[in-house]
Formats: structure tokens, sequence, C-alpha cells
């Protein structure tokens, strides 16, 4: 809600180049990347999977439930709060450069799970990995698609993406 009416101030006190910059902002691009801000987000964003990867039997414990975990030793409320923090400094760097893209971070960790299974010692650095791949390809796509003008990534990602998930929701009922 905070950032909904931050954005809805920013909409109202914009010119229409800002609004502009703005309304592509929400639909998710790559095109104002440059290698300083990718050099920096990358260092972020590397350590965090580090971090993440530091966590990752604990998170395989958690699969079992919170009780189970408790009983192997995991500090579960610990290990709940350090997740949310990393996710949200994650999603707070690639948001800042890229915009809000939407899908990957829904799919991608489903088809990593089906493509390696449950580990999260494999599954957390194949979800970078596949992420990353899906969102080069959708880039290359929508700068190509409508030259000489280019489509946000966003809207690519949304058109691949729902129906997977539709795909997803409906084979996977009582898995997901």
């Amino acid at each position: 809600a905070l950032s909904g009416a931050g954005i809805g101030y920013l909409n109202f006190i914009a010119d229409d180049q800002m609004l502009r910059d703005l309304s592509l902002w929400s639909m998710g691009s790559l095109a104002g990347a440059k290698w300083n801000d990718l050099l920096l987000a990358g260092i972020g964003l590397i350590t965090l999977l580090v971090l993440f990867m530091k966590n990752a039997s604990g998170l395989n414990a958690l699969l079992l439930g919170e009780a189970e975990a408790k009983h192997l030793g995991i500090n579960v409320q610990s290990l709940k709060k350090r997740m949310i923090i990393l996710s949200a400094v994650g999603v707070g760097i690639t948001v800042s450069l890229s915009g809000m893209i939407g899908f990957i971070g829904l799919i991608i960790p489903h088809l990593g799970r089906m493509l390696s299974g449950p580990n999260h010692k494999t599954l957390l650095p194949l979800s970078a990995l596949l992420g990353g791949l899906l969102l080069t390809a959708a880039d290359m796509f929508a700068r190509v698609a409508v030259s000489p003008a280019e489509l946000p990534v966003g809207i690519v990602t949304a058109i691949i993406g729902a129906p997977f998930f539709l795909y997803l929701l409906f084979t996977q009922r009582g898995k997901i």
C-alpha cells in the first residue's frame, strides 16, 4: 500500500517524460541498464545467492514442516526472518534496475523444482540461472519483436508466464 501510494504520488507530480519513464518502469525494461549498475547489482546478487546457499540446509529441513525443522535444531523464526530480509534486498536491487518484471519469480522456482527436485542446494542456483536465462531471452525477443521500438520485457515475461502458471495450477493442484 505504501509503495502504491508512493508511485501514485510520483504519477501526480510527474511531467510528461517522467510519466513515460514511470510507465515503462512499471512494465519492466532493461533498456536503461548500464554496465556500472550491472556490476553493483551483480556483486549484491551474488552475495545474496551465497547467503541463501548458506541457509539451504535449513530450508530443506523446513520442507518437512516447522515442528520437524525445530526438532532438527533449526531456529525456524530466525530462518524465516533471514529469508524475508534477503528476499526483500534481492527484490529491491532488481526492481530498482529493471522495474517490475512479473512471473519470473513465480514460475522459475517451480520449473527448477520440476527439473531438479526440492533440494535447495541445487534449486537455488538453478533458479538463479534459469531466471537469468529466461530474462535474457525475453529481453532479446522484446528488442527485436517490434523493432525499431522496444517492447517492455515485463510484457514478454507475462505472455510467457501466464500460460505456464495456469498449467502449473491445473496440473499440480495438490502439490503447489
